[in-house]
């Protein structure tokens, strides 16, 4: 029974530590202001007003972007849940089935938003 607490114990701490590394990493990223200067002097400056289109590669990874900052906020409410529902049970006497189905859920996330930003 230690050995399966050990674990589940050991899983949340890695979602925890997954949560904080990758919300850190980002806010870290800035992106890019601006276009960069032309290269060419003679280039006409009313063609340059023009808002060049998305290419389909740059969209794909915006809403990967999103997809992925909206998992980590809801990894970051489900580990919140189970340190609370943790917290008011004594898991020292039994190891709720909620527990270990959150804690499941968790590590199912946390892999799938590893997975995403991994590309």
């Amino acid at each position: 029974m230690s050995e399966t607490r050990r674990r589940f114990l050991t899983v949340l701490a890695g979602a925890g530590t997954l949560v904080l590394m990758r919300g850190d990493s980002l806010r870290a990223q800035t992106k890019p202001s601006g276009r960069p200067p032309s290269s060419d002097p003679r280039q006409d400056p009313a063609g340059s007003e023009a808002v060049p289109e998305k290419s389909p590669t740059k969209a794909i990874l915006e809403a990967n972007e999103k997809d992925i900052k909206k998992n980590i906020e809801k990894l970051y409410q489900l580990a919140s849940d189970l340190k609370a529902e943790v917290e008011k049970t004594d898991s020292s006497q039994v190891l709720s089935l909620a527990l270990v189905k959150k804690a499941e859920e968790i590590e199912k996330l946390a892999h799938d938003i590893k997975s995403r930003a991994k590309g």
